[in-house]
């Protein structure tokens, strides 16, 4: 009991120290960098990621937009045009006067160059920036661009997307924060037995999220998925660890009558469970940390970070202020709204040969429906938005006028006859839904020199190691038809350059489809495995880790097979993230019942009255929790105008109660059928001698 005793001896130390550590924490906070841009997390070995950094190193590109500009006078154009140059980080901006004088019309172009920059009234310019997609600087110069290009113009592309993401995120992301307090504060009052206890609960959270926030520094940058994440997900999950706590501490308090003795007890106490529960959740966690598409370890590291820092946080500052607030507590009491668990208890275990039933019938359309979540996932990161947002509009006007749903960009070395250039083009071109295909072979043609383009333009295409041609389709990213025409295109180009590369938004989504399919069954195998071995020495059984194991994962079937059946559409990241996440926030709720079973069935209880205790006991645990993550996630999941968050948060909310319901029927009916393997293949459930004593108990009265 040294744990608890150093806790409450120094309370007030702990809780100056915890007070000051919230200074260097907002700090950290405030300097970590955010990521708004998915494509990043690629790994660095795919030719479209090498393909990007060739751009930046080579030609000094990154980012890439179209700026289109309607109802505009040719004198107007070159004007905005010359305008956007002098922006800070714009390096080039490709337009008809970058080729020829104003004074020429613009009729005597080639009709394929005239048709690619121009539709009816409107006129496109090509504008490429030194920095990449998704930098800081970026998306300063993008919201410059525009105010330069006024209401006429649209600006298109990636860059203009993420800097309209990361807008809405900062709007945002403080109502998340807000509503997850709101809501799981509000569901604790309800089931809980004082009014002022979840106060205390979020306050004591509160610190370690933003300790696990500003610790985030020391990783560099964050993504803004697990930023926006992150903060609901921790006070969801540690949420258990305090209610533990405040409910050993009533246990002891009622038995010792002195707080100080109850709390060092209940501090020892709560550690031995939590430390054993909170593995199980730090597991599920870490198995992100091994998905190639690296946003996985982004969200995995800081989570499981988060966990550890709950844990020690519920053993240090929540005794502390529970110490310093235990009168208020006292006075605040209040009875709870939670119903009677005994009769509920008994009335499962007496229908559990029903609920087996109805496992039974549900199991393989939950299967069905999980194995056919593919079918429902989207990878267009462009879809996660409003599509009323200006880059929306931008692009579907870049659609509606010219054609383009998505640019590719080739890279072939520059060594390469000017004649073979021409015939991998015109090659090219001939792919289903290739609009227009644009290299310096294209502009000049083989009777036309290429000295006579002005530099800017032969700068931007060509160098002493690589040239680069620009690709417009008509497909959109993400789409059956461009994946198709990213793999005939990369075909054409492997025949006339084996080291050249096909890049782009739809090139590197297509590579983000194929790693995250794969993450998926990876991340889902490692994070069952390690659970399965942690529930195997915690309980030390054979059997239970396949029982536990496979109720939270019946629960994982049915949420993720519902939008199947009901037509709803998830962001690519939902499911891989969503398995891991449910299984290691839930997975608790079923060994806090085993455990109390097992404890029962060692001190002698029958089989039924075993799993009645158990279950008695636990649902009010079970239940607080589950609605305190629901809580904690739905009201983010209503609000969110983001459906990466909107659809995350909806899983994990519906996930709670499915797991909870799970568990609460699904679970005590399993022990009930399988008792007598469970007790064979299991240590510490059975103590004959303690049995016997029992029985000679029972004839004695």
């Amino acid at each position: 009991m040294q744990t608890g005793k150093t806790v409450v001896r120094f309370h007030i130390p702990i809780l100056i120290i915890a007070l000051a550590l919230l200074i260097p924490s907002a700090i950290g906070m405030m300097s970590t960098r955010i990521n708004y841009d998915m494509l990043t997390y690629l790994p660095g070995d795919m030719d479209t990621v090498t393909g990007q950094d060739i751009l930046m190193e080579e030609f000094g590109k990154g980012a890439f937009s179209f700026v289109l500009a309607e109802n505009m006078a040719p004198e107007d154009v070159a004007a905005m045009r010359q305008q956007m140059e002098q922006i800070q980080h714009v390096d080039t901006v490709l337009w008809y006067d970058s080729i020829m004088d104003l004074s020429v019309p613009m009729e005597l172009l080639p009709q394929k160059i005239y048709d690619a920059f121009n539709s009816g009234n409107v006129t496109m310019l090509a504008v490429f920036l030194e920095t990449s997609t998704s930098s800081d600087d970026t998306m300063d110069a993008i919201r410059q661009i525009r105010a330069v290009a006024g209401k006429q113009c649209f600006v298109s592309g990636m860059s203009a997307m993420v800097t309209d993401l990361k807008d809405l995120c900062e709007q945002e992301e403080p109502a998340y924060v807000g509503l997850a307090v709101l809501l799981a504060c509000a569901a604790m009052m309800l089931f809980m037995d004082s009014w002022l206890i979840p106060f205390v609960f979020l306050l004591s959270i509160g610190m370690a999220i933003l300790l696990n926030m500003g610790t985030n520094y020391f990783l560099g940058e964050i993504s803004y998925l697990t930023k926006a994440l992150s903060a609901v997900l921790q006070l969801a999950v540690t949420m258990d660890y305090s209610i533990f706590l405040w409910d050993s501490y009533k246990e002891q308090k009622q038995l010792t009558g002195d707080k100080n003795e109850a709390m060092a007890k209940a501090i020892d106490r709560t550690l031995a469970a939590v430390v054993g529960s909170s593995v199980t959740t730090i597991a599920g966690f870490i198995a992100l940390c091994f998905m190639s598409f690296t946003l996985g370890r982004d969200l995995g590291a800081v989570m499981a970070k988060g966990v550890i820092l709950g844990v020690i946080g519920c053993v240090t500052t929540l005794p502390s202020l529970i110490l310093v607030l235990d009168k208020a507590l006292e006075r605040t009491r209040h009875r709870s709204l939670m119903p009677e668990a005994g009769h509920m208890a008994k009335g499962i275990t007496g229908i559990f040969p029903a609920v087996l039933i109805l496992t039974a019938l549900i199991l393989y359309p939950a299967y069905k429906g999980y194995r056919e979540t593919n079918e429902t996932v989207y990878y267009e990161l462009t879809q996660t938005l409003p599509q009323d947002m200006d880059f929306a509009v931008a692009n579907s006007r870049l659609q509606e006028e010219f054609g383009i749903g998505a640019t590719h960009m080739v890279l072939v070395d520059s060594g390469i006859d000017p004649q073979r250039i021409r015939e991998m083009i015109h090659e090219m071109e001939q792919t289903d839904g290739v609009r227009t295909v644009l290299g310096l072979e294209s502009v000049t043609g083989p009777l036309i020199p290429q000295d006579i383009l002005p530099q800017p333009v032969t700068g931007l295409l060509k160098n002493d190691r690589w040239e680069l041609i620009l690709i417009n389709s008509e497909y959109k990213t993400a789409s059956d038809e461009v994946n198709d025409q990213i793999v005939a295109l990369n075909s054409i180009i492997k025949q006339y350059d084996p080291a050249g590369m096909l890049i782009g938004e739809a090139p590197c989504t297509r590579d983000m489809l194929e790693v995250t399919d794969t993450d998926f069954k990876v991340v889902n195998t490692i994070s069952i495995i390690a659970i399965f071995l942690i529930i195997a020495l915690v309980e030390k059984s054979v059997s239970l880790p396949f029982i536990l194991v496979a109720v939270i994962e019946l629960a994982i079937f049915i949420n993720l097979g519902l939008p199947s059946y009901t037509g709803a559409r998830l962001p690519f990241i939902a499911p891989v993230c969503i398995s891991t996440i449910q299984l290691g926030a839930t997975v608790d709720y079923a060994i806090l019942m085993t455990t109390r079973y097992k404890r029962e069935r060692h001190d002698g209880r029958e089989k039924r009255e075993a799993v009645n205790i158990a279950l008695a006991s636990s649902i009010p645990s079970i239940i607080v929790s589950a609605m305190g993550l629901f809580a904690a996630t739905f009201g983010v999941a209503l609000y969110s105008n983001i459906d990466m968050i909107r659809s995350l948060c909806s899983l994990m909310a519906r996930g709670a109660i499915i797991s909870m319901l799970c568990v609460i029927l699904i679970l005590p009916a399993l022990f009930m059928l399988l008792d007598p393997v469970i007790c064979a293949t299991s240590v510490g459930f059975t103590d004959k001698k303690h049995r016997k004593n029992l029985k000679k108990t029972e004839v004695s009265i």
